[in-house]
């Protein structure tokens, strides 16, 4: 199969009112943090997933092999509110194959050794 790589834009934010985010600046930042772990775990636990990082404060990066983008969106839809299918593209190998010529492996001639013969009498 050919790895994709996928990118997610994925909300971050509390969804509470203005009210209530300035009464809890302390629980924001402790929130937002639970929110990406949140998401990434959702996002490694699916079927396929190779890797995933988070890029910038809102955006995830998937590489897997055979990952249905849909699925995947909608499941953070379903679980983080919002979830927005920024790209789907091949994802490229850097390696680059060189050719290999076949390994020659130096024969060595190994002169045997006249046996000693030890006469007991």
């Amino acid at each position: 199969m050919v790895k994709q790589k996928i990118v997610i834009k994925v909300s971050m934010e509390g969804g509470y009112s203005a009210g209530y985010l300035c009464c809890l600046m302390k629980l924001a930042s402790m929130e937002c943090t639970t929110k990406r772990s949140k998401a990434l775990k959702i996002v490694v636990g699916f079927c396929g997933v190779i890797s995933a990082s988070l890029d910038g404060e809102d955006k995830i990066v998937v590489v897997g092999d055979g990952v249905d983008p849909v699925a995947l969106t909608r499941m953070l839809r379903k679980r983080m509110h919002y979830a927005e299918l920024i790209s789907v593209e091949e994802k490229k190998d850097e390696e680059k194959e060189e050719k290999k010529e076949p390994t020659i492996w130096p024969y060595y001639y190994h002169a045997m050794q006249p046996y000693s013969y030890v006469v007991c009498s």
